[in-house]
């Protein structure tokens, strides 16, 4: 595993992480599924019961999202707190979330910033309400305007240059950057930064990221168009599902194009191990769920606040075939 040079050191407590397992569950797009807090054994301290709510712009079946659960759930049973979830991909519907959490007056909550727009206006009322607040994945450019403790997650635009110097010395000339949500931030921030340092072409690709079918034939008629499509000898995609799509896709279209991804699940292991992708972006989701709930709950009983207010970064460190021995076991629990 290769550590991208600005990436930051991440603070001892993420060691916590790491030392107990946990499993993720299928479906976790709802409130309702997901208001218990979850996660492994152990004993809890002995601070009183909070209640902590994340609300992110999960699409429905997005695995990314059940391994930041599984973070967030494991923190939660760790430190006596009430984990709640939920989710929608569209900004307005988010901010409404929010609002909602805010009413019943919980004790912090956790938010993603992928349309910030939409979103800050919740954000900040949160925190006139006396609720801290902690942002996480994306929009971390946003996070102290809208007067959130601190952004847990990677730095885009620096994730995708190291993609793009990755390609560099992979040799390849013409990249498929394919964006599954239109207007969302973080991800125009990938394929920018992919176009920054590298030394080939970049094309964006907007494809139905909540239809997966429709996802892969948008990708496989791309790489069919005639000469434009036979020089593509790279894609990209921005989450782990839309891999599985792109090397179908590819497939389809009689491609040699090399699939490569942003973010890592079991079933991207196993394409790294089959050499099916050559590289994975990993932002460890698990730390974002689990420092988001640690930093919340560390807050409201010690005072503390991780980075000193700064981001604390959790990416992106870039995975290969050779890694996938130290992986396939935390994969296969759902926190990798």
């Amino acid at each position: 595993m290769r550590t991208h040079r600005k990436a930051a050191a991440l603070l001892a407590v993420c060691a916590l992480a790491l030392a107990a397992g946990c499993s993720s569950e299928g479906g976790k797009d709802s409130e309702e599924k997901n208001g218990d807090s979850g996660g492994g054994g152990g004993k809890a301290v002995t601070t009183e019961r909070l209640k902590i709510a994340m609300v992110t712009h999960s699409g429905e079946g997005d695995t990314f999202w059940d391994i930041v659960q599984s973070g967030a759930k494991q923190a939660a049973s760790k430190d006596n707190v009430e984990f709640l979830y939920a989710a929608n991909k569209e900004g307005k519907e988010q901010a409404q979330l929010i609002d909602s959490y805010v009413a019943k007056k919980v004790d912090g909550i956790v938010v993603t910033l992928a349309k910030p727009e939409a979103v800050k206006a919740a954000v900040e009322k949160a925190v006139a309400a006396g609720i801290p607040v902690v942002t996480i994945n994306s929009g971390g450019e946003h996070s102290e305007a809208a007067g959130a403790l601190s952004h847990i997650g990677q730095e885009e635009s620096v994730a995708g240059e190291a993609v793009g110097e990755e390609l560099n010395k992979r040799g390849k000339k013409k990249a498929l950057c394919v964006i599954h949500e239109q207007g969302n931030v973080s991800l125009e921030a990938r394929c920018a930064g992919v176009k920054k340092t590298f030394r080939g072409t970049v094309e964006n690709l907007n494809v139905e990221g909540t239809n997966m079918p429709a996802s892969t034939s948008s990708i496989e008629a791309k790489l069919q168009t005639g000469k434009a499509g036979k020089e593509i000898d790279t894609v990209v995609t921005l989450g782990a599902p839309f891999a599985a799509a792109s090397v179908k896709a590819k497939a389809g279209a009689g491609s040699a194009a090399e699939v490569n991804t942003f973010d890592l699940n079991a079933e991207v292991v196993k394409q790294l191990k089959a050499k099916e992708i050559g590289f994975a972006v990993d932002q460890q989701p698990f730390l974002q769920g689990y420092l988001a709930v640690d930093e919340l709950w560390l807050y409201k009983t010690n005072g503390n606040v991780l980075g000193g207010g700064k981001p604390v970064l959790t990416g992106p460190a870039l995975v290969t075939d050779k890694d996938v021995p130290a992986l396939e076991k935390y994969t296969a629990r759902g926190t990798r």
